[in-house]
């Protein structure tokens, strides 16, 4: 391959390398100045105290999952209270632990929970469900409840429709920051994947723009610069012979 051509190719790779690194360098810029506690969602309201429950609801949770198979069991707290988290061979189920009543996360609960982890009075704008996962609970499964506030930072909290649990604190801060996520680990999908194919090409990319650079540096840039020290050191030699 002849250096006029090399030249070319390295001039218009470096142009799309470049434009990378601007967006790499702008992206961590960005990320690093923004709150870390802000973009995890603010602080976490604590949760309120939950007394232990006895164990009166147990023989009624029994006669309820008669039949079916128990796989996991887990006691946890709850808006005050305590449940049970249990993983059948028909799906999970939630009990209180006191009265042994099944529990099920429908909108007022998720709700409940939302506004137990946002800690103040604001106003909640909606809760519906997802009808699919959105990228702020990419990381989660189906069901979950999604519990818009109507504050300064649009926050969105979103609860499992399985066992109650708050999964994500989401604000225009996080998105901001998932923006400029995106563009840094170059995976426009799903925003998770720093592994993929695009970003190691355009790695190897600037790996190549890197030594063909210093190829070109001593083929060609510097050779004019050693024509002019040559005749300079011919020139000087003449003049000490004509002496």
């Amino acid at each position: 391959m002849s250096s006029l051509l090399l030249r070319r190719i390295h001039k218009w790779i470096g142009l799309v390398i470049g434009i990378q690194l601007v967006l790499w360098t702008l992206s961590g810029a960005v990320m690093s100045m923004l709150n870390h506690e802000t973009v995890a969602g603010g602080p976490a309201a604590a949760a309120p105290p939950a007394v232990l429950p006895s164990s009166s609801g147990w023989g009624e949770i029994q006669s309820q999952l008669a039949g079916h198979k128990v796989t996991a069991l887990t006691l946890r707290p709850l808006l005050g209270r305590y449940l049970y988290a249990l993983s059948t061979d028909r799906g999970s189920r939630l009990f209180d632990a006191e009265s042994g009543r099944p529990i099920f996360v429908d909108a007022a609960l998720a709700e409940r929970v939302a506004r137990a982890a946002y800690g103040s009075d604001a106003r909640v704008g909606g809760v519906a469900p997802l009808a699919e996962l959105e990228l702020a609970v990419r990381e989660h499964q189906l069901p979950i409840w999604r519990v818009d506030f109507a504050d300064e930072a649009n926050s969105s909290f979103y609860v499992s429709g399985t066992d109650g649990r708050l999964l994500e604190r989401r604000s225009d801060t996080w998105r901001t920051w998932d923006f400029f996520w995106m563009l840094h680990n170059m995976d426009y999908a799903n925003r998770t994947n720093f592994n993929h194919p695009l970003i190691v090409l355009v790695g190897f990319a600037a790996l190549w723009l890197a030594v063909t650079g210093f190829w070109l540096l001593f083929r060609t840039a510097w050779k004019p610069d050693l024509r002019a020290l040559r005749r300079r050191r011919f020139s000087t030699s003449a003049e000490r012979g004509l002496r």
